[in-house]
Formats: structure tokens, sequence, C-alpha cells
């Protein structure tokens, strides 16, 4: 089948058999699906589409399901999709996506495909490319900014993009960009991760004040990763593998704890509220808990016994000395997420042996706005 494609509701339910959490798996055909990334929302505002990635087509594409009708709909039929660069924007009128050497704005009403910006030549006349498929990308929470990585001169190189008209603008360059995120309080400013042995960075949207937020500690030999926003704080977030997450208030530089829990992809509610992650070595499930209290006690909201692979995560931070190949399909993670709501989370398994996605509802006992 192809673009522009309805397939009927694949989904079904049950409970979590250790905690009485009701889910719902939302896909069911044999071959590798997946939402966006953890920090990425897949649905819009209002939740009238689920957006997430299938390959049951033989590539990986963009589909929707119209959560009134269950029904699923191909968005997509192309060959070079970045399918973690997908970004559904948050009025529901548009997802964003970076395919070939371009980046693009899918109009979900007409399912028109309209290049915003081809990367092929940058404004400087340099050649560049787009990132490859594990790049993911950032949308302001007004929807008027996009920010998209692409690689250039050996390096990387990061454009703020106008979603309604394409004019763009480069406003860094260096060795490693990436994990890009607005803040949810300031579409002025953003986070972007840095190399590997010290990530945690923020710039304005215009370029201005480029710092470096948080500074690994070498000694501790520090595996700092896996960022994200606290909202209605301006605070941002960061997993200190194994050991937990802390924050660093952006303005202050005031530092404190979230959780003591092997947390490994985490975020935050839209409120605030609670944070939800899923764990491993040992996986003990995903864990809910309130980013508030400094103390972070974690509840078990189920189990999503997906197989997580990624042994370099059992073990000190690996690329100390630089990088290291590593073996950690994107697709067997998680990477659990709120609905705007609060009131669901979305992850994707392989405990059927493909990747589907599933969403659970979270208990009223934790909804607090």
């Amino acid at each position: 089948m192809s673009k522009g494609a309805i397939y009927p509701s694949e989904a079904k339910t049950f409970q979590d058999a250790c905690t009485g959490a009701k889910i719902r798996q939302v896909t069911d055909h044999p071959s590798i699906h997946h939402h966006p990334f953890f920090f990425i929302p897949a649905y819009d505002d209002a939740m009238r589409w689920l957006i997430f990635i299938s390959c049951r087509t033989g590539s990986p594409q963009i589909f929707a399901e119209e959560r009134s009708t269950g029904s699923l709909i191909q968005l997509t039929d192309r060959p070079d999709l970045s399918n973690w660069s997908i970004y559904p924007s948050h009025g529901g009128h548009a997802v964003f996506f970076t395919a070939g050497t371009s980046a693009w704005r899918l109009d979900l009403e007409t399912f028109e495909e309209r290049e915003l910006v081809n990367f092929a030549v940058t404004q400087r006349g340099e050649e560049g490319t787009v990132s490859p498929a594990a790049g993911t990308t950032g949308l302001s929470y007004d929807d008027r900014w996009w920010a998209v990585r692409f690689n250039v001169d050996g390096g990387s190189a990061l454009a703020i993009i106008n979603t309604e008209t394409g004019e763009h603008e480069t406003i860094l360059r260096r060795d490693s960009v990436g994990h890009l995120q607005f803040c949810p309080d300031d579409s002025n400013l953003l986070f972007y991760a840095g190399p590997l042995t010290d990530r945690v960075w923020i710039i304005r949207r215009d370029g201005s004040d480029n710092r470096r937020l948080y500074a690994r500690n070498v000694e501790k030999n520090e595996w700092i990763t896996h960022e994200s926003w606290i909202p209605r704080t301006r605070e941002l977030a960061f997993v200190d593998w194994p050991h937990g997450i802390r924050c660093v208030h952006v303005d202050t530089g005031a530092e404190r704890r979230v959780t003591s829990c092997n947390a490994w992809h985490a975020i935050c509610n839209r409120q605030g509220t609670l944070m939800v992650a899923d764990t491993n070595f040992p996986d003990i499930g995903l864990q809910l808990f309130d980013p508030r209290d400094g103390v972070g006690e974690p509840v078990t909201l189920c189990y999503s016994k997906a197989s997580s692979i990624g042994e370099h995560w059992n073990g000190p931070f690996p690329y100390a000395k630089g990088p290291v190949k590593v073996h950690a399909e994107q697709h067997t993670h998680p990477h659990p997420s709120f609905s705007p709501d609060g009131r669901i989370v979305v992850y994707t398994s392989d405990r059927t042996r493909h990747s589907q996605v599933y969403e659970v509802e979270i208990p009223d006992r934790f909804i607090v706005f």
C-alpha cells in the first residue's frame, strides 16, 4: 500500500500482570514500529493524532493513528526518510522530518510534503547533509521554529528554520551537536548535546550565549546523558547513569537531585509534576516519580518487556578515550513519553519479537496538575 492508505485499527488491550496497569497495544503488524524519541511528543496537543514510524511497507514511513477511530493512516512513501527526525506539530497540522538532504513539512490534512530547506548547499555555499537516521530535531512549543542539525566540513552545524517560510539561519558550527530541545517555557532557548564527554550545552535561538551548563566530573568518570527539560522551572534534567537524575537551573546554575533510581530515558509531563523513565541493568520496568521533591521515589507503572539492546550500558562510561562502536538498536528501547494531557505514557516494546507501539494509562492517584 502507499501514501494515504488507511489500515483498520490493530489495537488490543490488556493489563500488566504485575501492576494491573491498563495497556493498549496500538500496532500489531509483524514489522518494526516505534514512536518518536523520548523527548519528542508523539501526539498533537489535542490528541487527535498519534504519530509513529512503521516499516510494514519495507522501509520506515510516517504513520498516524486517528485516535477517534483507531484507523492507521500512512503519511509518507519515500526511500530516504530519517525515521528518528520526526516531530509532530503541537497544533496538529503538520509533521516535520528530514529526508535525503532536506528538511520537510508534511501537512496532516492534505498529506502534501513541502521542502523547507535543502542542505545540499548551505547559505555559505558549502555542501551539507542532514544527520543520519538517529538525528533527532527540535520544535519550539509555539510551532514557529524548527532546529535541525546537519553535517558540514566534517563537523556539525545547527540551523533554525522558520516553519512557515523555510527561511533559516545556521547559528552554530562545532564538533558535535545533537538531541536538540527547545525550552518549553522559552522559545528563544535551546539545549543541545555536545560531545559525549562534554554534553550539556544551551544556546539562544539567535546563536548568542552558547555555553556549557554542566561540566562532567572526569575524576568520577561520570556518564552524563539523556537530557530533558522540566517544564515550568527552567531546569534541565540529565541522567547521571546509572546513579539517577539531577537537574540544573539555566539562569542560576543551581543544581539538585531529582531521583536516585536507575532511570535511563526520562521525561517530564507537560505540567511539570511527574516524570517517567525506562530502566536497564536491571530492567525494573517503567518508573513514575515526582521531579519536584528532591527525592523522586519511584513507583512501577508497568513492565515493557522490551529487549533494550545495548550491552555497553552495563558498565562504566565507555567514551572517555573517544567514540567506540556499540550495538544499540533504538527500536528495542521503550523511550517512554507522556501524552499532552498527562494521562497516558506511550512506549515501544519488542516483547512480541517485533517492535510495537503501546500506551499505558497512568493511575488517577498520580495525576496532579
